[in-house]
């Protein structure tokens, strides 16, 4: 293929392929050529351009395929354009002569469209330049037209398209001509003609004025009748062409004078006029109504009023949403009157009246649901409520004039109820759309909104009784507040009307509907609610039978409510089971005998009434068993089984009883049947086995009845079929835009459709999808449907016999009916044992013997060649799911013979496309038949079928199932993979483009074939570079097809391909082309390009949004998708996508994309898309709300953009959204909110606004989010003050995010300040709003949230402006202080439990963090009061703040405590398991009620951690002393007092004690601590864990509480093991730590325990002797520790699992195995070494909590892992400093050491051996390994060796081996090079030689001192070079000054007599001075400083030694003379440091 790629075609490559090969060359080359003509030179095109003509216009005759010939034309045109046009006069004519040629046969009409094609592209392309030609081109057209045949008529419309466009208005004097041509196009036998000809017209009229005006009549009847027979591409390209002509009819100015004479404006009524004509009457013209129309009898064809309804919507859309909003009630009006009573035609059967009822719901749902702003929406419903008043009073005046039983006015009444469904259905939908943002428009009263619903309410027809239910649930659901007002309303306008017929159904279908929307409202009603409706429904169930008027609307409504309370769920519905049992068992007669005697007494009406109350009571359980699963216990399954059986009785009596009482029994008798098998299929098999053969009688029955004529394949297979088969059936059964309207063209002309009057119990259901009226079919047509999924249920659980003898039965019905009634029969049958095999294979049956299996395949094999295409297809799987519930190879094989046999002889189209279909599906359930041969024969048999040209359904399904095949054969299928690829091209390239059905079947087959080969793709071995090149050949045939869904094929194909060999995809040309269709009309090409998109961004965001802006902004061609890229982007236009998308999964798909364009290039553009979101957000936002807040806020510089910001909203350039929706806007914050995280991830700077503002001055591009936080806050504050709820709450939440993340941010302008002090107007004005009394509880809890962040976060430090906020969390509290009075009627109970814990959480983190602050502040006190004053002012402040902050809770702590107290009761009683439910209070906590217990777990698992940590801090800083100083004072209005402990008044003891009281606080803590921390769900939240160890922590840092712990010994090993878990299943650093404080404090505890026990035995045996003291402490005598008793082994426990968690190698069982290498010193992270270092100080403390015997176990372990822990971690670092972790092993060590045990007669002896022992494990560090040393820190180990001899009593390191040792060890560190080295062990040694006993001291100076003093002396000659040798210099003569002072006093004067002359050598003359170093001066004054105090305190040697030698003396007086000049100078600079100067004077007399 790489051949192709050149500017001419390489014919000697060309000639040598073969001729398959050659159409994919020739293919390849002109792809090629049409990317390289644009990009070639000129002279290069002029060069070649001859030749180039020649091969291209010789391709001509080689009979180019469908996509080559437009390639070609393409190319011939480009090469015209950019090349010279002298030649083109020829080409032309060569194309007109080919056109003319007289040849009919087929091999030569490829070439004559070919040449059709080129005409067009040219003209297209060239246009004007081509001058006069295309008179004569278009006549020839036009001529070869007339005897073309469908392929023919097709090419040449679209060449007319093309050659219009290109010449534009010079073509105006052939347009009559193309305009009479095209008109036969319209209506011609083939459907891809009539689209192309619609396309054509479509161009035409864009300069054929007359199309618009003269002739506009003729249009559209003409269109109407296209519409006749029409398919769905149809429809959508006429109604495209009817819609923009009479929009373009409607406002067209421009009037020629030649028309001006005949020519009528046209207006809006004209318009409205001829569109209500097609859809009232069809394409039979407006005058020639033919006779059956007189007569009433003809309705209208379905598709023409169909294809009318989408005119209407282009209509509409052409003419944009402004128009829309200035005409609507004009359009309002017209569209509703299409269904009014001034057309009683179209409403005359129910079936015409449903179908016009959803054309015209579509028409309004896509105008004002899909068009109109938010705004626009609203005034739209306050239309359709004034039209809905209008009819109303027709309604009343002919309910009044009802008495004069005038004829006109019922007919009125009926009349009206089509217009009423309507209009009630679109308010409903308008307002459910709408959601919260619909506020305003329920609250203006002169639109009376409510008012109007619920007045139809009583309207005499049932359709419009039920909308207006349906209309009040959507109110409810957009509106949760109004549903417990509507309720109640609805109630007690029932109990007012009880003997209202209307009034009670009407009702009644209200309060089901209200009640099923609760279900979709988070916040719920109050419970009581249930109990009220409860005893309404009984009323009416029990006063049926009193008037025999209204009994049958009494016992429908009865149990109606009862079946929609179940929707409530089993909280609710369990108070009241009993009393619905017991109904139930009432309404069945409780013995065969009853049954008898009701069927002898009945008449018609009262079995009216029984099979009513019946059906009712059977759907009321069937709902109790759908939505209480969790209430079947087996007790209420055997309440609910008697009546069954005479349930079923009744059901075998029902054809008898219908018999006797005549038709009106007709539908009662098919719903009650309806009703009981739905019920009996959701309830377990087992319950009614009795009952098996009467029930399968009646189910056969049913499914075989012949009287039967409806066709109801739509609605039963679709389920049945594979969701991918029925791609095969067409666009109808596919998703679409229309599917809504579309529906009803597949059901065939006996049924419209569902409605919500054929089962009112549908109501109360879950919506099936969106906001769309439930849609039930009518009972004729559901019983079967639910017959035949019981019999899917049933026929498994029978026996075989059983099944042989249901399925003969089943052939024979079949056998016995013929033509239509048998397809209607067998279409029953088949669904219906589909759905058993589905339960078969789902419980793993089997389906029986031999005879079962041949009578099941009989059934099926008749199914397999129906006439009906759904059936074929459900049998094909039916067929599958036989073979796979067989499960045996030998019958699966002869299935697959059974179909080759039929497929080899078979002609029929039905039989090969019913057995092709088979052999795919029967691979889908037998994952590849795994023999070759049988594959091998299947893909022949295929590719044989789907060549066969003559029948394109063929080709379709044999392809089709060749894709299943590819997909499902496995890696078995690799050696087909290239014939098929082979066969799928030339199909592509040959098929022509009419036929889309086979192209999108070879688009599913190059798919599968691309994820067979997968990552192979990537190969680099030319076979399979030659297969990628393939596919991708593939797909560019597929993108240039022009059915939409192949194009969607192609474009998954390319995200395979991308998916597994992305270097090989052209990137920008995909981006371009799915930028290209993200608007398309079709679904599901959207979806494709989104789920592409999707995938592309994941990986290259960057380049895909480039790529896109790049295409809009080089695109030559007018490419105008609906959305401006431009401007925007791609990210734009995709939000303005999902603004306007309502198909749910393809939002879905935007998001995501959108999510992940945001997670890898928000930090990169994070102007474009913070201002995208602010666009979104600012577009709807109330401006006069922002202006007032803002302007007052910012700067005078900001105040100017402000209001520039508020007025440009009125330009609508500014503004890419108009209007969006509330769910974009949430979007659009959670953004925000996603773009704030990714900057934390991004780098500090985003937070610092000092270093933003750096950096973008060093470079402009930058962008930080700090720059841009005043648009972040209005964002946010936009957004919390909006109409709409859910916006609000991701409001408050952005809001709280900013508070959270730049709390910290200094403000650099004014130090002190933070940056977001400025904004604390409009942090304050964002949260007002939410604390207002109507606000709903889940946003005041958000802010709730909000306000703690923002008083916590310590941004505002003026307390008088955080009074602002703290009062919205004072008036909350005095809410919750009011109690359960004052709680909201409107929710249910669990939302004042999340308010009430809301505000309690809120105020518990205030508490924490001033508690915080205050701590900090004492901290940093102590602090500043070591350092100097000058700090006070500043330091003031913050006290201030800090006890300011605490103050401002103080005042309400004490109602605060005991609230918290209250809540903590609360969780600890919930948190109990099940099997104490029984203990709980009857009424419920202080906060929660019993009945909604489980609603309001939640709320407490979210706020206990806060409220538990901030109640141990309160009772810690009260110490736990006081109990209560204002018990006596605060009246709280609560049933239960924390104190109370549910005790009940009568067992409480009046008063409790403090003590107790404070234990049983105590025990509360610690239980919700310990019960939480025991196991903590893997989705704890880290804050609840944390929250939970620190609050213990509080709790034991007091003494009270831990005497309480440390006297009850099991507590505290139970929670040491408790920690022990957590530490081992939490990894995170914070908790370990924090867990290992409490460990600390719990050994500290204990410590002091023991302490005390210790004195007070001490004090009371005072004179006893000494050795008769009991032992205290663990160990007692023994030293033995028992685990699990033992503090001390739990604690060891924990802190080794520490150490060895961060360092391995202390494990002696790890360091053997080859997982450690050993040796190897390990660098802890920081994290690390804390957790270490906090580890040791617990290990340190633990021998003081053991006897001495204890003392000794525990030593050795304490011992190995303390020296562990430094030997490994003893690394040198650069700076010297120790590590962590060797810091706190040496303070642990030095904390061991000196432990009093070790000097404890009982344990002395062993603890000197073990700390010897462990001296020589430190001295053995050395030694290990030699190469080491370097690694190892001489100084950590020599430090330890120091500890070991200052700590220990002497006995210890006296001993004489250890000692030479540790001497040797500081010999050779004294020899180091490392001067850091040497100056540590000086320092470490003038220790040891201080140490007071001298048997230790004096051998270290005996041997060490010669060799310091040695060293001294060598420094004379080599000065010091740096700071650190300068030091070790210096500490060398500290430690000899300590000598001097330690020897004794006859060898003290030898000493002094060494040391001066090294000290004087030190001092230099005043020459020398000058030009010294600064270490050598240093050095000099430090050396005459020591001198100076010497000299004085030894002055004898001193004066001996300076007689003895002047030189010494002459230099020590010249240096001290300049000392003193030098401090003259300085005391005259300073002439306050007298003192010093002179004291200084004083020191140097002593000579």
């Amino acid at each position: 293929m790489e051949l192709a790629h050149s500017l001419l075609l390489n014919e000697e490559a060309y000639n040598q392929l073969g001729e398959f090969q050659k159409a994919e060359f020739i293919f390849e080359w002109l792809q090629f050529l049409e990317k390289l003509l644009p990009v070639t030179s000129r002279a290069d095109i002029r060069e070649n351009q001859k030749k180039l003509v020649e091969q291209l216009t010789s391709l001509l005759n080689n009979s180019p395929g469908p996509p080559t010939r437009r390639l070609l034309a393409k190319n011939l045109a480009v090469l015209y354009s950019t090349g010279d046009t002298f030649s083109v006069y020829q080409t032309i004519d060569k194309c007109n002569e080919l056109i003319r040629s007289k040849d009919d046969s087929p091999s030569y009409l490829p070439t004559k469209l070919a040449a059709v094609v080129c005409l067009g592209y040219l003209y297209k392309k060239l246009g004007r330049i081509l001058g006069n030609s295309f008179t004569d081109t278009v006549g020839n057209v036009l001529k070869a037209m007339k005897n073309a045949e469908s392929q023919g008529r097709y090419e040449i419309m679209l060449s007319l398209q093309n050659i219009l466009n290109g010449l534009g208005a010079a073509a105006i004097p052939c347009h009559r001509d193309i305009y009479k041509a095209a008109r036969s196009c319209l209506t011609d036998r083939s459907m891809a003609v009539r689209c192309a000809a619609a396309k054509c017209l479509l161009e035409l009229q864009n300069e054929a004025i007359f199309m618009w005006s003269t002739d506009l009549d003729s249009v559209v009847t003409l269109c109407f009748k296209s519409f006749e027979g029409s398919n769905y591409d149809v429809r959508l390209a006429v109604s495209k062409l009817l819609g923009t002509i009479l929009a373009r009819a409607l406002t067209s100015k421009q009037i020629t004078a030649s028309t001006k004479h005949n020519f009528r404006r046209v207006s809006l009524e004209d318009v409205m006029e001829l569109l209500g004509t097609g859809f009232l009457r069809g394409s039979c013209g407006f005058l020639r109504a033919s006779g059956d129309m007189l007569k009433g009898t003809s309705s209208v064809s379905r598709d023409v009023r169909v294809g009318v309804t989408q005119a209407y919507v282009v209509f509409v859309s052409t003419l944009g949403a402004q128009w829309l909003e200035r005409n609507f009630s004009a359009f309002l009006s017209h569209i509703l009157d299409l269904v009014s009573q001034s057309h009683p035609k179209a409403v005359q059967s129910a079936m015409d009246a449903i179908g016009c009822r959803r054309c015209v719901s579509f028409i309004l749902r896509a105008t004002v649901g899909g068009l109109l702003g938010e705004k626009a929406q609203i005034a739209a419903a306050k239309e359709i409520c004034q039209a809905i008043w209008k009819l109303k009073k027709v309604v009343d005046a002919a309910i009044s004039d009802g008495n004069l039983e005038t004829k006109i006015n019922t007919t009125d009444v009926t009349a009206s109820q089509h217009v009423l469904v309507c209009a009630l259905q679109e308010l409903g939908s308008l307002i459910h759309g709408l959601g919260t943002t619909a506020a305003p428009l329920l609250q203006d009263s002169s639109t009376g909104v409510l008012e109007a619903v619920i007045s139809v309410i009583l309207h005499p027809s049932i359709s419009v009784r039920l909308t207006a239910a349906w209309c009040l649930r959507c109110i409810a659901v957009a509106l949760p507040s109004h549903v417990s007002l509507l309720l109640d309303r609805c109630i007690e306008r029932l109990s007012a009307l009880k003997s209202c017929p209307e009034a009670v159904t009407g009702y009644s279908f209200a309060v089901a509907a209200l009640l099923g929307a609760v279900k979709h409202c988070p916040l719920g009603i109050p419970h009581g609610k249930g109990k009220v409706i409860m005893t309404v429904a009984e009323d009416l169930l029990c006063s049926a039978s009193q008037n025999s008027r209204i009994s049958l609307q009494r016992m429908q409504a009865g149990w109606l409510l009862i079946a929609a309370l179940m929707t409530l769920g089993p909280a609710v519905v369990q108070h009241h089971l009993p009393r619905i049992l017991l109904l139930w068992k009432c309404i069945f007669p409780s013995s065969p005998k009853d049954l008898e005697t009701e069927k002898t007494r009945g008449d018609a009406f009262t079995w009216q009434v029984t099979l009513e109350g019946r059906a009712g009571a059977l759907c009321a359980i069937k709902s109790f068993v759908s939505h209480c699963a969790g209430l079947l216990t087996d007790e209420v399954v055997q309440r609910l089984l008697p009546p069954l059986p005479s349930a079923v009785d009744l059901l075998t009596q029902l054809s008898s009883i219908y018999k006797s009482y005549g038709n009106s029994l007709k539908t009662p008798s098919t719903v009650y049947r309806q009703k009981l098998y739905e019920l009996l299929a959701v309830l377990p098999p087992k319950t009614y086995e009795g009952d098996f053969s009467a029930i399968l009688k009646e189910l056969v029955t049913d499914l075989t009845v012949t009287d039967s004529q409806i066709d109801a394949s739509a609605f039963l297979l679709p389920s049945l079929c594979h969701e991918n088969d029925l791609l095969l059936l067409g666009p109808l059964l596919q998703e679409t835009d229309h599917r809504f309207i579309e529906e009803q063209l597949l059901l065939g002309n006996s049924i419209a459709g569902g409605s919500l009057e054929y089962d009112p119990y549908s109501i109360y259901e879950k919506f099936a999808k969106g906001d769309s009226v439930p849609k039930p079919l009518p009972p004729a047509l559901s019983v079967i449907s639910a017959a035949s999924r019981l019999f899917g249920v049933m026929f498994s659980h029978i026996t075989e016999s059983h099944r042989l003898q249901v399925l003969e039965q089943l052939l024979n019905s079949i056998k016995q009916t013929k033509g239509s009634r048998q397809q209607i029969v067998q279409l029953h049958v088949v669904s219906a044992f589909s759905t058993s095999l589905k339960h078969l294979a789902n419980c793993k049956g089997s389906l029986g013997s031999e005879e079962v299996r041949r009578s099941a395949l009989m059934l099926v094999m008749g199914a397999l060649e129906s006439n009906n295409p759904l059936l074929r297809c459900a049998a094909a799987e039916c067929w599958a799911r036989l073979a796979q519930v067989v499960s045996d190879s030998a019958f699966t094989a002869g299935l697959a013979q059974v179909s080759f046999d039929k497929l080899k002889s078979a002609r029929d189209v039905v039989s090969r496309t019913g057995h092709s279909l088979a052999l795919g599906c029967l691979y889908r359930y037998l994952g590849g038949i795994s023999s070759t041969q049988h594959l091998n024969a299947c893909v022949g048999i295929l590719y044989t079928l789907s060549q066969d040209s003559t029948s394109p359904d063929v080709q379709a399904w044999a392809l089709h199932s060749l894709s299943l095949i590819v997909d499902l054969a496995g890696p078995l299928y690799h050696v087909h993979v290239e014939p098929t690829l082979s066969l799928v091209l030339m199909l592509l390239l040959s098929v022509p483009p009419a036929y889309a059905e086979v192209h999108q079947s070879l688009g599913r087959c190059l798919n599968a074939l691309i994820t067979t080969l997968g990552p192979e793709l990537q190969g680099s071995s030319t076979a399979v570079s030659a297969l990628r090149t393939s596919c991708l050949l593939g797909c560019a045939v597929m993108q240039d097809n022009p059915d939409c869904l192949v194009q969607a094929q192609a474009i998954s194909c390319l995200q395979q391909l991308h998916m597994f060999a992305p270097r090989h995809v052209n990137l920008s040309n995909l981006v371009s082309c799915l930028c290209m269709n993200l608007c398309s009309s079709y679904l599901l090409l959207r979806r494709a390009v989104v789920a592409c998109l999707r995938q592309l961004v994941q990986r290259e965001a960057a380049e895909v949004s480039e790529y896109a802006v790049a295409l809009v902004k080089e695109s030559k061609e007018d490419f105008t998708p609906d959305v401006n890229i431009r401007e925007i982007g791609l990210e734009g236009a995709l939000l303005g996508l999902l603004d306007k998308e309502l198909d749910p999964r393809l939002c879905q798909d935007i998001r995501e994309t959108l999510t992940h364009m945001l997670t890898s290039m928000a930090v990169e553009k994070l102007s474009f898309w913070l201002k995208l979101c602010k666009d979104v957000l600012a577009a709807s936002a109330d401006f006069n709300t922002v202006a007032s807040i803002d302007t007052t806020q910012e700067e005078e510089t900001a105040k100017g953009d402000d209001v520039s910001v508020l007025t440009s909203d009125s330009d609508d350039r500014f503004h890419p959204f108009r209007n969006p929706r509330w769910s974009t806007r949430v979007f659009a914050a959670e953004c925000v909110c996603k773009i704030i995280s990714q900057c934390e991830n991004a780098g500090s700077a985003h937070f610092d606004i000092t270093l933003a503002q750096e950096r973008k001055q060093r470079d402009s591009r930058d962008d930080f989010l700090v720059l841009h936080l005043a648009d972040l806050v209005r964002m946010a504050f936009m957004a919390a003050t909006d109409h709409s709820d859910q916006l609000r709450l991701s409001g408050l939440q952005m809001l709280q995010i900013i508070v959270r993340k730049f709390a910290a941010v200094p403000e650099p302008e004014f130090p002190g300040h933070v940056i977001l002090e400025q904004y604390q107007a409009n942090v304050g004005a964002a949260l007002r709003p939410a604390f207002a009394p109507e606000t709903p509880p889940d946003v005041t809890a958000k802010a709730c949230q909000v306000c703690s962040a923002w008083i916590a976060s310590g941004v505002v430090s003026d307390l008088n402006d955080l009074r602002r906020v703290h009062q919205l969390l004072v008036s909350s509290l005095l809410k919750v202080q009011a109690g359960k009075e004052a709680q909201n009627e409107q929710y249910n109970e669990s939302t004042s439990t999340m308010e009430v814990l809301a505000v309690l959480k809120a105020w518990a983190e205030v508490y924490i963090v001033a508690i915080e602050k205050q701590k900090n502040q004492c901290e940093t006190h102590k602090h500043s009061l070591k350092i100097v004053n000058s700090s006070e002012e500043s330091y003031r402040d913050v006290t201030f703040s800090a006890s300011g902050l605490l103050d401002l809770v103080q005042a309400d702590l004490g109602t605060l405590s005991k609230l918290w107290l209250a809540a903590l009761q609360d969780f600890a009683l919930l948190t109990l398991p099940p099997e104490y439910a029984s203990q709980l209070p009857a009424e419920g906590g202080t906060f929660y009620t019993a009945e909604t217990i489980e609603n309001a777990r939640p709320h407490y698992y979210s706020s206990w951690a806060l409220i538990l940590y901030a109640t141990a801090l309160w009772l810690t800083s009260t110490g736990f002393i006081v109990v209560d100083p204002d018990e006596g004072v605060t009246n709280l209005s609560r049933p239960v007092t924390p104190t109370t402990m549910c005790q009940d008044s009568s067992t409480r003891p009046l008063v409790k004690s403090p003590e107790d009281v404070n234990t049983d606080r105590f025990h509360l803590i610690l239980g919700i601590s310990v019960e939480f921390l025991c196991s903590p769900g893997s989705d704890a939240a880290m804050e609840n864990i944390i929250a939970c160890l620190h609050a213990l922590q509080a709790l034991f840092d007091v003494p009270w509480p831990r005497s309480k712990i440390g006297g009850d010994q099991e507590l505290g090993v139970e929670l040491l093991n408790v920690l022990h878990r957590l530490i081992l299943t939490r990894e995170s650093p914070d908790i370990q730590l924090a867990a290992l404080e409490v460990v600390r404090l719990i050994l500290f505890a204990a410590q002091e325990h023991v302490k005390e026990k210790r004195r007070s035995a001490e004090v009371d045996d005072g004179a006893a002797e000494k050795e008769t003291l009991p032992e205290f402490g663990e160990g007692k005598d023994t030293g033995g520790l028992v685990p699990g008793k033992s503090l001390v082994f739990a604690t060891l426990e924990l802190c080794v699992c520490i150490l060895v968690r961060q360092l391995p190698q202390l494990n002696p069982k790890l360091t053997c195995s080859p997982a450690v290498p050993p040796g190897k010193h390990l660098l802890l992270s920081e994290d690390g070494s804390r957790l270490v270092a906090a580890a040791l100080v617990i290990l340190s403390d633990v021998p003081a909590i053991c006897s001495p015997e204890g003392s000794v176990s525990v030593l050795p372990t304490i011992l190995y892992l303390i020296i562990g822990v430094l030997k490994e971690t003893a690394v040198k670092l650069r700076d010297g400093q120790l590590p962590l972790t060797v810091a706190a092993s040496l303070q642990a060590l030095k904390g061991l050491l000196s432990s009093p045990m070790a000097r404890a007669e009982k344990s002395q002896n062993a603890w000197t051996d073990l700390l010897r022992s462990a001296l020589v494990t430190v001295l053995d560090c050395w030694d290990q390994v030699d190469g080491l040393l370097q690694e190892l820190d001489e100084i950590s180990l020599l430090t330890a060796i120091t500890v070991f001899v200052m700590s220990t009593s002497p006995e210890v390191t006296t001993v004489e081996c250890l000692q030479k040792r540790c001497i040797e060890k500081f010999k050779t560190t004294l020899d180091s090079k490392d001067p850091l080295v040497q100056c540590k062990c000086y320092q470490l040694l003038h220790s040891i030689f201080q140490h007071p006993n001298k048997t230790v001291s004096y051998p270290y100076i005996h041997s060490l001192a010669p060799s310091i003093v040695g060293k001294l002396q060598e420094t004379e000659k080599a000065k010091p070079e740096n700071a650190a040798e300068l030091q070790v210099i210096q500490e060398g003569i500290k430690v000899v000054t300590a000598l001097t002072a330690a020897a004794e006093e006859q060898h003290r004067a030898h000493l002094v007599a060494c040391f001066l002359p090294i000290l004087i050598s030190f001092l230099l003359d005043e020459n020398a001075l000058v030009s010294a170093t600064i270490s050598a001066k240093n050095l000099h004054e430090f050396a005459l400083q020591t001198l100076m105090q010497i000299g004085p305190q030894y002055s004898s040697v001193f004066k001996k030694l300076m007689a003895s030698s002047p030189t010494m003396k002459a230099r020590l007086e010249s240096a001290i003379k300049g000392n003193q000049e030098s401090i003259k100078v300085k005391t005259s600079k300073h002439a306050k440091n007298t003192g010093k100067s002179s004291s200084i004077q004083l020191k140097t007399n002593f000579l």
